[in-house]
């Protein structure tokens, strides 16, 4: 027996069922027809028997005689046509699901790639159908996007690892090499590596949906994100605004402030030189709240803003800087979005930079400051 699967004892084929099933139905009305007309004629033949003018004078022992014999027969042959009607009816109608089996099977194979494109009328089978293969591509799709992300993630984490190996492999080869640079060095390989891990984790325990729900108000989560990035902005030459309304929603403290964070991290980062602005605003809707993060940058066709919230994703160059993050800034903000049921829209500004829009389900309580 498979992993997963139920062990039951063997029955009947819904195939077989409902041939029983039509056939005991056809033999039910058959039955009901003969015993009215029985009733019927029983109405018209006396009990015994009784001379009539003619030659013949019928009783009900001549009605039994003459009607049961053909009954029996036109039963016999009733239960026949509906057996055998019944089978053939039964695999046509069965046939959709026949096909859907068998997806069923290859995608359970590891075959994510065939469709069932049932054709054909709108019906319960052909809705099934259509589920079945809307369902069986976004599985294809999120199954090649774990594959690109394994792939993504053993190579940036190897960058580090091969690094300190060689440069742990020098300091064995000749001590004497071992300087203050070296230790630097791994250090900041090392910290690297830690902050890629934690975004992993993070990653994945915003996919997982595994957190405690809570009011949460994103204009107090923008403001605790500019004082704790304020620093980095200063130092990079980035002023920061920050305005918009009180924004109630429901979700993950911890989870939305990583996600603001990230926002403001990158539209620092990823912005001018010099004299760079990052403009940071909330707003309420009548369903929704939203929190938008844009930032003054380099200009950004719409092809290259698409694959931004993809893994492991820095625009149009790899950046290596102590600031530069570890690729995963708005895949995370991404998977925070999802598990929060929001929507995630990332669109390059006419003049460069970036404009991030993150909007959630709006919490009962509202008010404007």
């Amino acid at each position: 027996m498979r992993e997963g699967t139920v062990q039951r004892a063997p029955g009947l084929s819904v195939r077989l069922k409902l041939t029983l099933s039509y056939a005991g139905f056809l033999m039910v009305a058959g039955v009901l027809l003969l015993a009215v007309v029985w009733v019927f004629l029983l109405r018209y033949v006396p009990a015994g028997t009784v001379p009539g003018p003619g030659p013949f004078s019928p009783n009900r022992g001549d009605l039994v005689r003459a009607f049961v014999p053909p009954a029996a027969w036109a039963l016999f042959f009733l239960l026949l046509f509906g057996l055998v009607g019944g089978w053939i009816l039964a695999g046509r109608m069965l046939a959709p699901l026949t096909r859907i089996t068998d997806a069923t099977r290859r995608a359970a194979n590891g075959s994510l790639a065939y469709r069932i494109e049932l054709e054909g009328r709108n019906d319960e089978f052909r809705e099934l159908a259509d589920s079945f293969d809307a369902m069986l591509a976004r599985l294809e799709a999120h199954v090649a996007e774990q594959q690109r992300f394994a792939a993504n993630a053993s190579h940036e984490l190897r960058t580090p690892l091969a690094i300190t190996q060689t440069l742990l492999e020098v300091a064995r080869n000749d001590p004497s090499s071992v300087t203050r640079e070296l230790i630097d060095r791994l250090h900041a390989v090392n910290s690297r590596a830690i902050r890629l891990t934690e975004a992993l984790l993070l990653l994945s325990r915003a996919d997982q949906r595994s957190f405690t729900r809570e009011p949460v108000d994103l204009s107090l989560l923008a403001e605790e994100a500019t004082e704790t990035l304020l620093p980095l902005a200063e130092k990079r030459g980035v002023s920061i605004e920050n305005s918009g309304q009180v924004t109630p929603t429901i979700g993950s403290h911890p989870l939305l402030l990583q996600l603001t964070t990230n926002l403001v991290h990158n539209a620092i980062v990823h912005n001018l030189p010099e004299h760079g602005t990052v403009w940071i605003s909330t707003s309420v809707h009548d369903e929704m709240v939203a929190l938008t993060v844009e930032n003054t940058g380099e200009q950004l066709t719409p092809q290259i803003a698409a694959t931004l919230t993809e893994p492991f994703q820095r625009g149009t160059e790899r950046i290596h800087t102590d600031d530069a993050g570890v690729g995963l800034g708005l895949a995370i903000v991404t998977s925070i979005t999802d598990a929060h049921d929001g929507t995630l829209t990332v669109t390059p500004r006419t003049a460069g930079g970036l404009r991030v829009t993150v909007e959630l389900p709006r919490a009962d309580s509202n008010s404007d400051r």
